[in-house]
């Protein structure tokens, strides 16, 4: 039976890499997210691999994730927010 896990894709200073929260310690990394995405399978597959002859029991993938929206960070590095929600200004 195929699972489908989640995998997390983050841009890095020398391509991609990429990691399973379901399954810590599966990491991977490539020059390009065509490459990580490939790699992080075969990653996935060898990962469950270890865990089945090591005994351990494989963890069922969650799929538990979501977008949260934020508001932009202050255009002036020296305005914070109040607990209020107003601007001060923050002496330096």
């Amino acid at each position: 039976m195929m699972e489908k896990y989640l995998v997390v894709f983050e841009k890095t200073t020398s391509g991609y890499s990429a990691y399973v929260p379901d399954l810590p310690g599966c990491v991977s990394a490539g020059r390009t997210r065509n490459e990580t995405e490939k790699l992080i399978e075969e990653a996935i597959e060898f990962h469950i691999e270890g865990m089945t002859i090591d005994g351990e029991e494989i963890p069922k993938p969650t799929n538990n994730f979501t977008f949260i929206k934020v508001k932009p960070a202050l255009k002036n590095a020296s305005q914070k927010r109040t607990n209020t929600g107003t601007r001060r200004k923050v002496r330096t």
